[in-house]
């Protein structure tokens, strides 16, 4: 675990997102008797997206300066427990049904890993009386393998949230500890969501300008732009929250952040798909 990349500090050294999904993998995910398990630390219901069941799992490929889930994603041998695919939609659907929420979601991990039991998941919901599964991604897995967004898009329950960390390499690779090579990659994502007819919109870390400034924000448009115009009006423009976890690892890359923010970009007018709506 040694070579492990855990939060960006002032001297990391960049790493390969894809590479550090493998090594997350066999971490986060083992084979079990009902198929592919995976590793989760709670399930509860949150008010956003108007209330939706929540499975927090452990696990991802960026280290993200501006975070805000626990150590899990730092140090996921640590924490949580594996559990099978229809464990967690029993568990989802015990907490939804309780708070009387239709919606679901995986947060506080990169869900695309672990593909056997993502999937096995999201056949559970769509043979369920769920209205929506929300899917959010930072794009890296959906944006080197296609067949990957194939099979996502066979379940019509599904929309996928892409998260973009920045607007051009060089900003990529400090925010997100990830070579700079592979800034690319999550807009490929959003070109293979778009051939593939699936439900999705895209959110940036884009109105905090203690983050990304005026310049990087316009590189960022000019780029969802080029690939479709409809990709700005849907656009989901996201500030730093001060959660004791971002707060820290801002403070080990270096980044000393005036809080509380006095001004803040007009964010683009957020338009989600109707299914997330209503």
């Amino acid at each position: 675990m040694e070579s492990y990349p855990r939060y960006v500090t002032k001297d990391f050294k960049p790493f390969d997102p894809v590479e550090l999904a493998k090594k997350t993998e066999m971490i986060v995910c083992r084979k079990g008797p009902m198929g592919e398990e995976r590793k989760y630390t709670s399930f509860y219901v949150t008010g956003v997206y108007g209330g939706i069941a929540t499975g927090y799992a452990c696990g991802c490929c960026l280290r993200c300066v501006f975070c805000w889930v626990d150590w899990s994603r730092d140090f996921p041998e640590r924490f949580g427990n594996f559990y099978s695919s229809e464990d967690v939609f029993n568990r989802l659907r015990d907490v939804a049904h309780k708070a009387k929420v239709n919606k679901i979601r995986i947060s506080n991990s990169e869900p695309t890993l672990g593909r056997e039991h993502l999937i096995k998941l999201l056949e559970y919901v769509e043979d369920s009386d769920f209205k929506l599964f929300i899917l959010e991604t930072n794009g890296i897995l959906f944006g080197i393998d296609k067949s990957y967004v194939r099979d996502i898009s066979k379940f019509k329950k599904v929309h996928v949230r892409v998260s973009l960390k920045a607007g051009n390499p060089e900003a990529f690779e400090k925010k997100t500890g990830a070579l700079k090579e592979s800034f690319e990659i999550p807009f490929n994502a959003i070109k293979n969501l778009l051939d593939f007819g699936v439900s999705f919109h895209v959110a940036a870390m884009s109105a905090d300008p203690r983050i990304m400034s005026q310049s990087e924000r316009k590189e960022l448009m000019l780029k969802l732009l080029e690939i479709n115009p409809k990709l700005l009006f849907e656009l989901e423009e996201e500030i730093i929250d001060p959660y004791n976890t971002a707060l820290a690892r801002l403070n080990y890359a270096g980044l000393d952040l005036k809080w509380p923010l006095e001004e803040v970009y007009k964010p683009i007018k957020r338009i989600f798909t109707s299914n997330i709506d209503e």
